[in-house]
């Protein structure tokens, strides 16, 4: 991606140094509170009405693109607090790319299986430089299934491309699964985190959960950004995906989304053809 020329910009919470381990590992733990407390109660205040109001055939792991129909949740995708942590990595003109509530219902959360973002996107954008923000919604721990994610997987064997076996559906949140001759899970890191805590991965690196079976709901609002000089193929997403520009200026000639503007029969197209941005 491309990175800021600024190491001292008043714009950035994350030190040249966890950039450049960023980088090279392919995420990151943000240990401090990310949003104001009152903030964050209002983000989750926000997904908790949105849960309560879901359609009774949609599980609540495969809340994809809700800011499609909630418009409100631009309050966070844009907040400099977020912003701020992802200038680092993208550099100052930053667009978003997707949003995604994923909530494992205590006992019978479904697992994610071991995936790179980057296959469910293929050409969608070029070049494939995505930044997750992984907002812990719930507690996140290995009780519960948290994510863990293999580090450095993003540069290293298919680099975001890897191979994948069918999965039966409904066994898990996606209907594919890497071919365990590409994953080593024994080199997983277990990202735990408290509410209002944080992750950051790179869209093309390894990473899964296992189901939840415990007595406490898990919840996350995943966040991804892109550098405005990311291009959005629009001949490939056709009409069911939409960015928007978030901070600074266009880069790429791409065509953005109205953050004002619900845009639910793009979202129930998705859902009807499974377009997953995932």
């Amino acid at each position: 991606m491309v990175a800021s020329t600024s190491t001292s910009s008043p714009h950035h919470r994350l030190t040249p140094d966890e950039v450049a381990r960023y980088r090279v590992e392919g995420y990151h733990i943000f240990r401090e509170p990310v949003l104001p407390q009152a903030k964050f109660n209002g983000l989750k205040n926000c997904f908790e009405h949105i849960l309560d109001n879901l359609e009774a055939d949609v599980r609540p792991e495969s809340m994809d693109v809700p800011h499609f129909q909630h418009p409100e949740l631009f309050e966070w995708l844009f907040a400099d607090e977020i912003l701020d942590i992802v200038e680092p990595i993208t550099g100052p003109d930053i667009a978003l790319f997707s949003s995604h509530f994923i909530c494992k219902p205590k006992g019978n959360g479904q697992r994610v299986p071991w995936h790179e973002d980057s296959h469910y996107w293929k050409t969608m954008i070029s070049p494939m430089e995505v930044v997750t923000v992984w907002i812990a919604i719930d507690p996140s721990s290995t009780v519960n299934g948290c994510m863990n994610i293999i580090p450095r997987t993003h540069t290293s064997g298919k680099q975001g491309f890897s191979d994948y076996d069918d999965l039966k559906p409904g066994e898990a949140v996606f209907n594919d699964e890497i071919k365990a001759a590409q994953r080593d899970p024994s080199r997983a890191i277990a990202i735990e985190l408290e509410p209002n805590q944080c992750s950051l991965h790179d869209g093309r690196i390894i990473h899964g959960s296992a189901p939840n079976t415990s007595n406490i709901r898990r919840c996350g609002y995943t966040m991804r950004y892109i550098s405005s000089n990311v291009l959005l193929n629009r001949d490939m997403v056709g009409s069911y995906h939409n960015i928007y520009l978030a901070r600074g200026k266009d880069l790429a000639g791409n065509t953005y989304g109205d953050p004002t503007k619900s845009y639910a029969e793009m979202a129930r197209f998705r859902a009807k053809h499974g377009k997953n941005g995932h």
